[in-house]
């Protein structure tokens, strides 16, 4: 089935985590313009990463196509996302998964905001997404509403169901839109599914999918909702997310999320109504395998990757020492208040900007 047609039959789909974050630390990428080259100059590494995100239960696979356009790729854009495309596709024929090829907000946009340069840059993305017949789009990490209407406009050129998800926090875009609004947009211009990605953690993340919805109900629409928040904590950010906190983006490992904490997002997304529901930066194999395990009765299976873990720590059962088996329980790790190990660290930091 398409994404359309699992999501209306109440299927809980689960997204795949962070590509960039996860393979910068593996010495695949690098920080600044955090563009995607990795998937022509080492695709073994990538589509290793696809095939762990499956196996933790994804099924979307989204194409590493984050920056690829033509303004930041200049002559390697469309190898870049022909063969990001190609990746995705050979992961996903080897289990129950949908390609999705993914768009990204532009420089030019912040320059001058011509949408007629603006959404060329889309339409040559989109013209290699629709040449390898992905399953869906998504207009993702966009901080303008403007502009994701722009984005969410050229991909329904295509044909294909669309997602748009925004790169913002419960005080809106940088216009002050606010998210129940920018929903609202976005649904008018065309898309299926909207929701928020990135530069925030879970919880922010769910109150502003909680805003998106209201936004969505107050005018009488409706559209799928889908959250693909942070895999770091991050409740001291400010508007503009992650990306102004001093630790961005190489000290970001003391806010990672335990699976516990996931689990628990995915359980709060699910009563939110949310069925679309992934992760991005700082989101590794482990954390999708955690929602993936928390909605498996909804699903109806567990992953293969739950094969080598024991739920709520179960496998410790099986510890020579008591007092780490008593750890085997559920009530332990859903209350546990987990420390640094930073004796001189504060518990939040203060935003540059």
């Amino acid at each position: 089935q398409g994404i359309l047609e699992r999501l209306e039959s109440g299927e809980v789909v689960v997204g795949d985590g962070g590509f960039l974050v996860t393979l910068e630390k593996r010495g695949y990428v690098k920080a600044g313009l955090w563009t995607p080259e990795v998937v022509v100059e080492h695709p073994d590494a990538v589509g290793q990463l696809h095939m762990e995100f499956l196996r933790a239960g994804a099924n979307v696979m989204q194409t590493f196509t984050f920056s690829a356009s033509e303004e930041k790729l200049e002559s390697k854009w469309k190898d870049v996302n022909a063969t990001a495309c190609d990746l995705a596709r050979e992961v996903a024929d080897k289990g129950d998964a949908l390609v999705a090829g993914g768009i990204c907000q532009t420089a030019i946009y912040k320059q001058d905001a011509d949408e007629a340069r603006v959404k060329r840059l889309f339409r040559l993305q989109v013209e290699v997404f629709a040449r390898k017949n992905v399953d869906f789009l998504i207009a993702e990490y966009f901080e303008h509403a403007e502009e994701a209407v722009w984005a969410v406009e050229v991909l329904k050129e295509s044909g294909k169901p669309v997602a748009a998800t925004m790169c913002i926090g419960p005080e809106g875009d940088k216009n002050d839109v606010t998210p129940g609004e920018c929903a609202v947009k976005l649904v008018k211009a065309g898309a299926s599914i909207v929701g928020v990605n990135c530069r925030f953690g879970p919880g922010i993340s769910l109150k502003t999918m909680k805003l998106m919805k209201e936004g969505l109900q107050a005018a009488g629409l409706k559209a799928h909702l889908m959250v693909q928040s942070l895999g770091f904590h991050t409740p001291d950010c400010g508007k503009g997310g992650f990306v102004d906190l001093p630790e961005y983006p190489f000290g970001l490992e003391p806010r990672t999320a335990t699976r516990w904490d996931i689990q628990k997002y995915a359980r709060e997304a699910y009563n939110l109504g949310v069925r679309f529901i992934g992760g991005c930066c700082g989101f590794e194999p482990y954390h999708i395998r955690a929602i993936a395990e928390e909605l498996a009765p909804e699903r109806g299976f567990w992953p293969p990757a739950s094969d080598k873990h024991g739920i709520w720590g179960s496998g410790l059962n099986m510890h020579t020492k008591p007092w780490i088996r008593a750890r085997a329980r559920r009530e332990y790790w859903e209350n546990l208040l987990p420390a640094s190990g930073r004796p001189f660290c504060p518990s939040l930091s203060k935003p540059d900007s």
